[in-house]
Protein backbone atom coordinates (compact mmCIF):
# COMPACT_ATOMS: atom_id res chain seq x y z
CA UNK A 1 0.00 0.00 0.00
CA UNK A 2 0.94 3.81 -0.57
CA UNK A 3 1.21 6.37 2.11
CA UNK A 4 -0.75 8.52 0.67
CA UNK A 5 -4.03 6.30 0.05
CA UNK A 6 -4.59 6.89 3.73
CA UNK A 7 -7.74 8.47 5.49
CA UNK A 8 -6.73 10.57 8.38
CA UNK A 9 -7.83 14.00 9.88
CA UNK A 10 -6.67 16.90 7.19
CA UNK A 11 -4.19 14.25 5.57
CA UNK A 12 -6.31 12.42 4.33
CA UNK A 13 -4.90 15.28 1.92
CA UNK A 14 -2.76 13.07 0.45
CA UNK A 15 -5.16 10.82 -0.95
CA UNK A 16 -6.29 13.22 -3.40
CA UNK A 17 -6.43 12.36 -6.77
CA UNK A 18 -7.83 8.97 -7.69
CA UNK A 19 -6.07 5.70 -6.79
CA UNK A 20 -2.36 5.53 -7.16
CA UNK A 21 -0.40 4.49 -10.39
CA UNK A 22 -1.09 0.78 -11.38
CA UNK A 23 0.93 -1.42 -10.06
CA UNK A 24 0.58 -4.63 -11.32
CA UNK A 25 -0.45 -6.77 -14.33
CA UNK A 26 -3.75 -7.67 -14.21
CA UNK A 27 -5.23 -5.09 -11.96
CA UNK A 28 -8.02 -2.63 -13.23
CA UNK A 29 -5.93 -0.07 -14.45
CA UNK A 30 -4.27 2.19 -17.44
CA UNK A 31 -2.97 -0.80 -20.25
CA UNK A 32 -0.40 -0.04 -21.84
CA UNK A 33 -1.12 1.20 -25.29
CA UNK A 34 1.33 0.92 -28.70
CA UNK A 35 2.44 3.86 -29.83
CA UNK A 36 -0.27 6.11 -30.76
CA UNK A 37 0.20 9.46 -32.86
CA UNK A 38 0.84 12.69 -31.18
CA UNK A 39 -1.50 14.68 -32.91
CA UNK A 40 -5.52 13.81 -33.70
CA UNK A 41 -5.66 12.55 -37.23
CA UNK A 42 -7.99 15.21 -38.39
CA UNK A 43 -9.27 18.62 -37.50
CA UNK A 44 -12.43 19.11 -35.31
CA UNK A 45 -15.14 21.23 -36.64
CA UNK A 46 -14.41 25.12 -35.92
CA UNK A 47 -17.70 26.00 -34.27
CA UNK A 48 -18.74 24.78 -31.38
CA UNK A 49 -21.53 26.93 -29.45
CA UNK A 50 -21.22 26.07 -25.54
CA UNK A 51 -24.10 25.19 -23.68
CA UNK A 52 -24.20 25.88 -19.73
CA UNK A 53 -27.34 24.52 -18.18
CA UNK A 54 -29.43 27.67 -16.47
CA UNK A 55 -31.03 27.53 -13.23
CA UNK A 56 -34.90 26.74 -12.62
CA UNK A 57 -36.92 29.94 -12.56
CA UNK A 58 -38.48 28.41 -9.75
CA UNK A 59 -36.45 26.58 -6.82
CA UNK A 60 -37.03 22.85 -6.68
CA UNK A 61 -37.52 21.89 -3.51
CA UNK A 62 -34.86 18.77 -2.07
CA UNK A 63 -37.04 15.54 -1.56
CA UNK A 64 -34.99 15.52 1.79
CA UNK A 65 -33.49 18.48 3.76
CA UNK A 66 -30.17 19.00 3.52
CA UNK A 67 -28.53 17.90 7.87
CA UNK A 68 -27.43 20.32 10.05
CA UNK A 69 -23.71 21.26 9.58
CA UNK A 70 -21.25 19.47 12.10
CA UNK A 71 -20.66 20.91 14.84
CA UNK A 72 -17.08 21.66 14.24
CA UNK A 73 -15.21 22.26 11.31
CA UNK A 74 -11.65 21.01 13.11
CA UNK A 75 -10.40 17.67 13.21
CA UNK A 76 -10.91 16.02 16.92
CA UNK A 77 -8.24 16.39 19.30
CA UNK A 78 -7.19 12.60 18.58
CA UNK A 79 -5.83 13.96 15.06
CA UNK A 80 -1.86 13.54 16.16
CA UNK A 81 -2.23 9.50 17.13
CA UNK A 82 -3.79 9.12 13.31
CA UNK A 83 -1.31 6.86 10.74
CA UNK A 84 0.89 10.12 8.96
CA UNK A 85 0.62 10.74 4.76
CA UNK A 86 3.40 12.24 4.16
CA UNK A 87 5.68 13.32 7.40
CA UNK A 88 6.08 17.28 7.80
CA UNK A 89 3.05 17.94 5.97
CA UNK A 90 0.41 15.78 8.10
CA UNK A 91 2.33 17.04 11.50
CA UNK A 92 2.25 20.31 9.94
CA UNK A 93 -1.61 20.11 9.60
CA UNK A 94 -2.47 18.61 12.88
CA UNK A 95 -0.71 21.45 14.68
CA UNK A 96 -2.27 24.05 12.59
CA UNK A 97 -5.50 22.25 13.56
CA UNK A 98 -4.76 23.02 17.60
CA UNK A 99 -4.03 26.16 16.62
CA UNK A 100 -7.26 27.18 15.16
CA UNK A 101 -9.08 24.98 17.85
CA UNK A 102 -7.15 27.29 20.43
CA UNK A 103 -8.55 30.34 18.69
CA UNK A 104 -12.41 29.12 18.98
CA UNK A 105 -13.27 28.94 15.51
CA UNK A 106 -16.08 26.37 14.48
CA UNK A 107 -18.35 25.13 11.98
CA UNK A 108 -16.25 26.81 8.59
CA UNK A 109 -15.73 30.59 9.91
CA UNK A 110 -13.30 32.41 8.65
CA UNK A 111 -10.75 34.74 10.57
CA UNK A 112 -10.76 38.35 9.72
CA UNK A 113 -7.66 38.56 7.56
CA UNK A 114 -8.97 35.19 5.36
CA UNK A 115 -12.53 37.04 5.35
CA UNK A 116 -10.13 39.92 3.75
CA UNK A 117 -8.76 38.13 0.85
CA UNK A 118 -11.57 37.01 -0.89
CA UNK A 119 -12.70 38.62 -3.33
CA UNK A 120 -8.89 38.61 -4.49
CA UNK A 121 -8.26 42.47 -5.70
CA UNK A 122 -7.07 43.63 -8.37
CA UNK A 123 -8.31 40.52 -10.47
CA UNK A 124 -8.21 41.36 -14.52
CA UNK A 125 -11.79 41.68 -15.64
CA UNK A 126 -13.33 38.31 -17.29
CA UNK A 127 -13.09 38.37 -20.95
CA UNK A 128 -15.91 37.92 -23.57
CA UNK A 129 -16.72 34.20 -23.61
CA UNK A 130 -15.19 33.65 -20.31
CA UNK A 131 -16.89 30.54 -17.96
CA UNK A 132 -16.21 32.19 -14.81
CA UNK A 133 -17.89 33.62 -12.99
CA UNK A 134 -21.44 33.19 -15.08
CA UNK A 135 -21.17 29.87 -15.02
CA UNK A 136 -19.92 26.88 -12.33
CA UNK A 137 -17.41 24.35 -13.43
CA UNK A 138 -19.18 20.62 -12.65
CA UNK A 139 -17.17 17.68 -13.85
CA UNK A 140 -16.64 13.94 -13.69
CA UNK A 141 -12.88 13.05 -13.46
CA UNK A 142 -11.34 9.89 -14.53
CA UNK A 143 -10.36 7.83 -17.71
CA UNK A 144 -12.71 5.51 -19.39
CA UNK A 145 -9.65 3.16 -19.45
CA UNK A 146 -10.30 2.34 -15.79
CA UNK A 147 -12.88 1.77 -13.34
CA UNK A 148 -10.78 2.40 -10.60
CA UNK A 149 -9.76 6.04 -11.41
CA UNK A 150 -12.88 7.89 -11.56
CA UNK A 151 -16.77 8.02 -12.28
CA UNK A 152 -16.10 9.02 -15.93
CA UNK A 153 -14.75 5.50 -16.26
CA UNK A 154 -16.64 3.27 -13.25
CA UNK A 155 -20.06 3.64 -15.04
CA UNK A 156 -20.43 3.27 -18.96
CA UNK A 157 -20.89 6.19 -21.03
CA UNK A 158 -24.62 5.99 -21.87
CA UNK A 159 -25.45 6.27 -18.07
CA UNK A 160 -22.29 8.22 -16.62
CA UNK A 161 -22.98 11.43 -19.08
CA UNK A 162 -26.58 11.71 -18.50
CA UNK A 163 -25.88 11.67 -14.78
CA UNK A 164 -22.98 13.95 -15.46
CA UNK A 165 -25.63 16.22 -16.48
CA UNK A 166 -28.84 15.40 -14.36
CA UNK A 167 -25.73 16.43 -11.47
CA UNK A 168 -25.24 19.62 -13.21
CA UNK A 169 -29.38 20.45 -13.28
CA UNK A 170 -29.43 19.68 -9.39
CA UNK A 171 -25.99 22.27 -8.85
CA UNK A 172 -27.93 24.66 -11.11
CA UNK A 173 -31.37 24.42 -8.80
CA UNK A 174 -28.77 25.11 -5.84
CA UNK A 175 -27.75 28.25 -6.70
CA UNK A 176 -29.76 30.37 -8.83
CA UNK A 177 -27.22 33.20 -9.84
CA UNK A 178 -25.41 31.21 -12.02
CA UNK A 179 -25.23 28.75 -14.60
CA UNK A 180 -23.59 25.17 -14.60
CA UNK A 181 -21.11 24.08 -17.35
CA UNK A 182 -20.74 20.11 -17.45
CA UNK A 183 -17.14 19.02 -18.28
CA UNK A 184 -15.64 15.68 -18.74
CA UNK A 185 -12.12 15.85 -16.95
CA UNK A 186 -10.25 13.34 -18.08
CA UNK A 187 -6.85 12.29 -17.05
CA UNK A 188 -5.03 12.62 -20.87
CA UNK A 189 -1.20 12.01 -19.01
CA UNK A 190 -1.03 9.09 -16.18
CA UNK A 191 1.39 8.78 -13.76
CA UNK A 192 3.53 5.86 -13.32
CA UNK A 193 5.07 3.41 -10.96
CA UNK A 194 7.43 1.79 -12.99
CA UNK A 195 9.96 4.26 -14.92
CA UNK A 196 8.65 2.99 -18.63
CA UNK A 197 10.17 4.76 -21.71
CA UNK A 198 12.74 7.58 -21.38
CA UNK A 199 11.82 6.71 -17.16
CA UNK A 200 9.46 9.41 -16.75
CA UNK A 201 7.06 7.57 -14.71
CA UNK A 202 4.24 8.37 -16.85
CA UNK A 203 1.92 7.34 -19.78
CA UNK A 204 -0.06 9.03 -21.97
CA UNK A 205 -3.48 8.00 -23.69
CA UNK A 206 -3.75 7.61 -27.14
CA UNK A 207 -5.24 9.97 -29.74
CA UNK A 208 -8.37 7.70 -29.81
CA UNK A 209 -9.50 7.71 -26.16
CA UNK A 210 -9.04 11.37 -25.95
CA UNK A 211 -11.10 11.85 -29.32
CA UNK A 212 -13.45 10.05 -28.33
CA UNK A 213 -14.29 11.70 -25.30
CA UNK A 214 -13.82 15.34 -26.67
CA UNK A 215 -16.40 14.45 -29.32
CA UNK A 216 -19.06 13.57 -26.17
CA UNK A 217 -18.54 17.33 -24.75
CA UNK A 218 -18.77 18.58 -28.18
CA UNK A 219 -21.83 17.15 -29.22
CA UNK A 220 -23.41 18.30 -26.28
CA UNK A 221 -22.03 21.86 -26.18
CA UNK A 222 -19.64 21.06 -22.95
CA UNK A 223 -16.40 21.54 -22.08
CA UNK A 224 -13.61 18.97 -21.38
CA UNK A 225 -10.59 19.17 -18.84
CA UNK A 226 -7.05 17.47 -19.68
CA UNK A 227 -5.27 16.48 -16.50
CA UNK A 228 -1.68 16.01 -16.24
CA UNK A 229 0.37 13.75 -14.05
CA UNK A 230 3.65 14.90 -15.16
CA UNK A 231 6.24 12.20 -12.97
CA UNK A 232 9.64 13.02 -14.04
CA UNK A 233 8.55 14.87 -17.05
CA UNK A 234 7.79 18.23 -17.01
CA UNK A 235 5.02 20.22 -17.71
CA UNK A 236 6.34 21.89 -20.74
CA UNK A 237 6.92 18.50 -22.18
CA UNK A 238 3.33 16.81 -21.50
CA UNK A 239 1.11 19.88 -22.83
CA UNK A 240 3.19 19.89 -26.16
CA UNK A 241 1.41 16.87 -27.67
CA UNK A 242 -1.94 17.80 -26.10
CA UNK A 243 -1.54 21.55 -28.33
CA UNK A 244 -3.89 20.44 -31.13
CA UNK A 245 -6.77 19.40 -28.88
CA UNK A 246 -5.97 23.32 -26.07
CA UNK A 247 -6.65 24.71 -29.63
CA UNK A 248 -9.98 23.79 -29.51
CA UNK A 249 -12.59 26.42 -27.86
CA UNK A 250 -13.91 23.75 -25.59
CA UNK A 251 -10.60 21.93 -24.07
CA UNK A 252 -8.99 23.36 -21.00
CA UNK A 253 -6.31 22.09 -18.91
CA UNK A 254 -5.85 20.64 -15.28
CA UNK A 255 -2.26 20.01 -13.07
CA UNK A 256 -1.97 17.98 -10.34
CA UNK A 257 1.00 18.48 -8.29
CA UNK A 258 0.55 15.08 -6.03
CA UNK A 259 2.40 13.19 -9.22
CA UNK A 260 4.89 16.02 -10.13
CA UNK A 261 8.70 14.59 -8.44
CA UNK A 262 10.71 16.95 -9.26
CA UNK A 263 12.57 16.28 -6.04
CA UNK A 264 12.91 12.32 -7.42
CA UNK A 265 11.26 9.66 -6.13
CA UNK A 266 8.00 7.02 -7.53
CA UNK A 267 4.45 8.40 -8.25
CA UNK A 268 2.01 7.62 -5.46
CA UNK A 269 4.56 6.77 -2.93
CA UNK A 270 4.64 10.23 -1.75
CA UNK A 271 2.81 13.68 -2.79
CA UNK A 272 4.83 15.22 -5.41
CA UNK A 273 5.21 19.25 -6.10
CA UNK A 274 4.71 22.22 -8.92
CA UNK A 275 5.83 25.79 -8.30
CA UNK A 276 4.16 29.03 -9.38
CA UNK A 277 7.09 28.67 -12.31
CA UNK A 278 5.29 25.34 -13.57
CA UNK A 279 2.17 27.00 -13.50
CA UNK A 280 2.86 29.97 -15.47
CA UNK A 281 4.51 27.87 -18.31
CA UNK A 282 1.12 26.51 -18.74
CA UNK A 283 -0.41 30.03 -18.20
CA UNK A 284 1.82 31.60 -20.83
CA UNK A 285 1.26 27.96 -23.49
CA UNK A 286 -2.74 29.23 -22.80
CA UNK A 287 -2.86 32.67 -23.26
CA UNK A 288 -0.39 32.09 -26.27
CA UNK A 289 -3.10 29.63 -27.58
CA UNK A 290 -6.15 31.66 -26.98
CA UNK A 291 -4.20 34.50 -28.51
CA UNK A 292 -3.17 32.78 -32.07
CA UNK A 293 -6.59 31.06 -32.22
CA UNK A 294 -8.80 33.75 -31.33
CA UNK A 295 -10.56 31.35 -28.49
CA UNK A 296 -12.38 32.10 -25.35
CA UNK A 297 -10.10 32.60 -22.41
CA UNK A 298 -9.17 28.90 -20.94
CA UNK A 299 -9.41 27.29 -17.79
CA UNK A 300 -6.39 26.22 -15.59
CA UNK A 301 -7.02 23.70 -12.59
CA UNK A 302 -4.52 23.00 -9.95
CA UNK A 303 -5.03 20.30 -7.35
CA UNK A 304 -4.16 20.87 -3.98
CA UNK A 305 -4.43 19.17 -0.32
CA UNK A 306 -1.34 20.93 0.97
CA UNK A 307 1.05 23.38 1.26
CA UNK A 308 3.92 22.08 -0.02
CA UNK A 309 2.41 20.33 -3.25
CA UNK A 310 1.65 24.01 -4.99
CA UNK A 311 4.66 26.86 -3.87
CA UNK A 312 5.10 30.47 -4.37
CA UNK A 313 1.28 30.48 -4.78
CA UNK A 314 1.54 34.59 -5.01
CA UNK A 315 3.99 34.40 -8.05
CA UNK A 316 1.19 33.06 -10.17
CA UNK A 317 0.53 35.17 -13.20
CA UNK A 318 -2.73 36.86 -13.58
CA UNK A 319 -3.81 36.44 -17.34
CA UNK A 320 -7.22 37.44 -18.87
CA UNK A 321 -6.47 34.57 -21.30
CA UNK A 322 -6.59 32.18 -18.63
CA UNK A 323 -8.68 31.83 -15.96
CA UNK A 324 -7.29 29.31 -12.52
CA UNK A 325 -8.72 27.82 -10.12
CA UNK A 326 -6.95 26.44 -7.55
CA UNK A 327 -9.05 22.71 -6.42
CA UNK A 328 -9.07 21.68 -2.84
CA UNK A 329 -8.78 18.36 -3.67
CA UNK A 330 -8.85 14.96 -1.10
CA UNK A 331 -11.61 12.58 0.85
CA UNK A 332 -13.02 12.48 4.28
CA UNK A 333 -16.16 13.47 6.25
CA UNK A 334 -17.28 16.63 5.76
CA UNK A 335 -15.86 18.88 8.63
CA UNK A 336 -12.73 17.96 7.70
CA UNK A 337 -12.78 18.72 4.09
CA UNK A 338 -14.44 22.13 5.17
CA UNK A 339 -11.35 22.69 7.54
CA UNK A 340 -8.77 21.78 4.78
CA UNK A 341 -10.47 24.05 2.41
CA UNK A 342 -10.00 26.81 5.13
CA UNK A 343 -6.39 25.45 5.59
CA UNK A 344 -5.21 25.15 2.14
CA UNK A 345 -7.31 27.01 -0.25
CA UNK A 346 -8.84 30.54 1.42
CA UNK A 347 -5.44 31.71 2.83
CA UNK A 348 -3.99 31.04 -0.51
CA UNK A 349 -5.96 33.35 -2.71
CA UNK A 350 -4.96 33.25 -6.58
CA UNK A 351 -7.69 33.87 -8.40
CA UNK A 352 -10.76 31.23 -8.19
CA UNK A 353 -11.40 27.90 -6.00
CA UNK A 354 -12.72 24.52 -6.67
CA UNK A 355 -13.96 21.51 -4.41
CA UNK A 356 -13.13 18.09 -5.17
CA UNK A 357 -15.83 15.36 -3.63
CA UNK A 358 -15.50 11.49 -3.78
CA UNK A 359 -18.46 9.00 -4.68
CA UNK A 360 -16.99 6.12 -2.64
CA UNK A 361 -14.45 7.66 -0.43
CA UNK A 362 -16.40 10.50 0.90
CA UNK A 363 -19.17 8.76 1.73
CA UNK A 364 -20.09 6.90 5.00
CA UNK A 365 -18.98 2.97 4.38
CA UNK A 366 -22.69 1.44 3.81
CA UNK A 367 -23.37 4.00 1.25
CA UNK A 368 -20.05 2.87 -0.81
CA UNK A 369 -21.43 0.77 -2.59
CA UNK A 370 -24.11 1.81 -5.01
CA UNK A 371 -26.01 -1.90 -5.50
CA UNK A 372 -26.08 -2.27 -2.18
CA UNK A 373 -27.18 1.21 -0.26
CA UNK A 374 -30.16 1.99 1.09
CA UNK A 375 -30.83 5.59 0.33
CA UNK A 376 -33.15 7.89 2.21
CA UNK A 377 -33.85 9.55 -1.28
CA UNK A 378 -34.76 8.63 -5.02
CA UNK A 379 -31.63 7.10 -6.37
CA UNK A 380 -31.64 9.72 -9.35
CA UNK A 381 -30.87 12.38 -6.48
CA UNK A 382 -28.66 10.02 -4.49
CA UNK A 383 -26.43 9.16 -7.41
CA UNK A 384 -25.93 12.61 -8.42
CA UNK A 385 -25.26 14.76 -5.24
CA UNK A 386 -26.13 12.69 -2.56
CA UNK A 387 -29.23 12.45 -0.06
CA UNK A 388 -27.35 14.73 2.70
CA UNK A 389 -27.01 11.80 5.42
CA UNK A 390 -24.65 9.65 3.24
CA UNK A 391 -21.45 11.40 3.90
CA UNK A 392 -21.21 13.06 0.54
CA UNK A 393 -21.29 17.07 0.62
CA UNK A 394 -24.37 18.29 -1.03
CA UNK A 395 -24.56 21.16 -3.02
CA UNK A 396 -26.33 23.10 -0.42
CA UNK A 397 -23.31 22.26 2.39
CA UNK A 398 -20.84 22.98 -0.33
CA UNK A 399 -22.25 26.53 -0.83
CA UNK A 400 -21.55 27.03 2.66
CA UNK A 401 -18.36 27.49 2.07
CA UNK A 402 -16.57 30.89 1.66
CA UNK A 403 -15.50 31.51 -1.31
CA UNK A 404 -18.39 30.01 -2.68
CA UNK A 405 -16.23 27.27 -5.29
CA UNK A 406 -16.48 28.13 -8.87
CA UNK A 407 -15.41 24.39 -10.04
CA UNK A 408 -16.85 21.05 -8.55
CA UNK A 409 -15.39 17.41 -9.32
CA UNK A 410 -16.91 14.32 -8.64
CA UNK A 411 -14.63 11.60 -8.83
Amino acid sequence: MTPTRFLMPLAWLAAACGNPPDRAAGQDSVPRDPPAPSRPESPPPRYWEPRPIQPPKVKVPRPVPDPAPDSAGVPDSGAASAPADSGDSARHATAAARRAGRGGLSGFQLTPADSARWPVPGLPEPLPGSLIPANRIVAYYGTPRSTRMGVLGRIPPDSMLPRLERTARMWAEADSTRGVMPALHLIATVAQDKPGGGAKYRLRLGTAVIDSVAGWAEARGWIVILDIQIGHSTVAAELEPLLPYLRRPYVHLALDPEFAMKNGGVPGRRVGTLDATDVNTAVDVLSKVVEEEKLPPKVLVVHRFTRRMLTNVERIKLDPRVQVVIDMDGFGIQKHKEYAYRLWIVPYPVQYTGFKLFYKNDRKPAYRSEADARWSCPDSVALAIGCGDDGLMTPERVLRLYPRPDYIQYQ
